[in-house]
């Protein structure tokens, strides 16, 4: 049986491409031999996590510092960080269910939170065998998975699992039994069969107007978008994504996602009047992104004014149950005059982040921000949030991860 305690540190067949991938690919313009700008090379590890970040979790870690104990011993209880993982790959995965087809992505989301745990306990306690299970799964799906269909929800799919798959796989790039050519498949399986789904969405929406889709789904594809960049050495990639959060056309450029800014330091998100979880869902995907971009030296977390921390604080807010200024909002497809009470105080592993990066690194008044972090603290994975997929929306241990002092 797995212990829970800290241990000390110590010295298939590639995957086949459609025709409409490789159309896909061919449209985005994604070459996966091409390589990164040499003027501006990546960090690495850089995404979620830098070497700095894992240096620091596991020296307090091994002090018993907290909250940094408490944190690990969140992660090591999470069935997805254990050695008896058994991966379950698919050939093409299902999300959205129809006639034809029924939904299997459950599978993904599962083995994404797995590898990423695995991952995070390697870098943190120096046990190669978390890491040779990790590697497991990313090898699976690397060697298995050709498409990702079923309705518009596939867009989702590609966002959300794209990002987290290419953190867990960023952690792994050092781990030196990782074989350059599982490396280098799963790194074709990120730039064949997710890039070209999030480049598409970003530039098509589903063949639907400009601001139909809400946020979260622009949000999840410049996540994977951003991700993808980093981890496979593609400055143009990356300078997709980042240039998408400046200045892009549709509701995941920061301008449409916090849209209308008051006095006191707080901005109306975007999908306010519909519900609060995917509001909460809007805060979790932009700081993911911003994350990702501060460990590879962009501040997007100051953009505009530290536009971003606006709408959390006005997310975090309402969510207290405080009361918050409402404009009505209308787009081509609604008109919500209030703002929605559903699923008001929905918690999630998102604040953590935002708290220390604000508030501790930068020394900016936060307050709501501040009191949320403490509300949710300690900060789980996934699988503490539910069974279902808005339970593993955000890879979580932000209290681990996160804390900077």
């Amino acid at each position: 049986m797995e212990s829970s305690n800290f241990i000390p540190m110590r010295s298939a067949s590639v995957a086949r491409f459609s025709c409409a991938i490789l159309a896909a690919l061919f449209f985005a313009g994604a070459n996966p031999e091409a390589g990164a700008n040499d003027a501006h090379p990546f960090v690495h590890p850089g995404l979620l996590h830098t070497q700095k970040d894992f240096d620091r979790m596991r020296v307090k870690v091994a002090h018993g510092d907290q909250p940094w104990l408490a944190g690990w011993q969140k992660l090591v209880v999470n069935r997805h960080a254990s050695l008896n993982w058994k991966p379950n790959p698919q050939a093409i995965v299902y999300r959205g269910a129809n006639a034809h087809h029924a939904e299997n992505y459950a599978a993904l989301f599962n083995d994404g939170a797995a590898a990423y745990a695995l991952a995070l306990r390697w870098k943190i306690s120096g046990d190669a065998a978390y890491a040779a299970k990790a590697v497991e799964i990313l090898n699976a799906w690397s060697s298995t998975l050709t498409a990702i269909d079923g309705t518009a929800d596939k867009f989702l799919a590609s966002g959300i699992y794209g990002y987290q798959l290419a953190n867990a796989a960023e952690i792994l790039r050092n781990y030196p039994d990782w074989r350059p050519t599982d490396f280098d498949r799963f790194k074709t399986m990120m730039l064949t069969v997710f890039y070209p789904m999030n480049h598409d969405f970003l530039v098509r929406h589903n063949g639907t107007k400009i601001d139909h889709y809400w946020a979260n789904w622009d949000l999840a594809n410049m996540d994977s978008m951003l991700a993808i960049g980093v981890l496979t050495d593609r400055r143009d990639i990356y300078d997709e994504a980042t240039g998408y959060f400046r200045h892009g056309a549709g509701n995941g450029a920061i301008g449409h996602v916090v849209w209308k800014i008051y006095d006191g330091g707080i901005g109306q998100v975007q999908e306010s009047g519909r519900d609060q979880g995917h509001t909460m869902l809007d805060i979790a995907l932009l700081g993911t992104f911003c994350q990702m971009a501060w460990n590879q030296g962009d501040d997007l977390f100051g953009y505009d004014h530290d536009r971003f921390l606006l709408g959390a604080e006005y997310a975090a807010r309402y969510n207290l149950g405080h009361d918050v200024p409402y404009t009505a909002y209308t787009n081509s497809d609604v008109s919500q005059m209030t703002i929605s009470d559903k699923s008001c105080g929905d918690e999630r592993p998102i604040w953590e982040l935002l708290y220390n990066h604000y508030v501790v690194l930068k020394g900016i008044s936060a307050p709501d921000v501040e009191a949320f972090a403490k509300k949710v603290r300690v900060e789980g994975g996934g699988g503490d949030y539910g069974p279902n997929s808005g339970g593993f929306d955000q890879l979580g241990y932000g209290t681990l991860a996160f804390t900077l002092k």
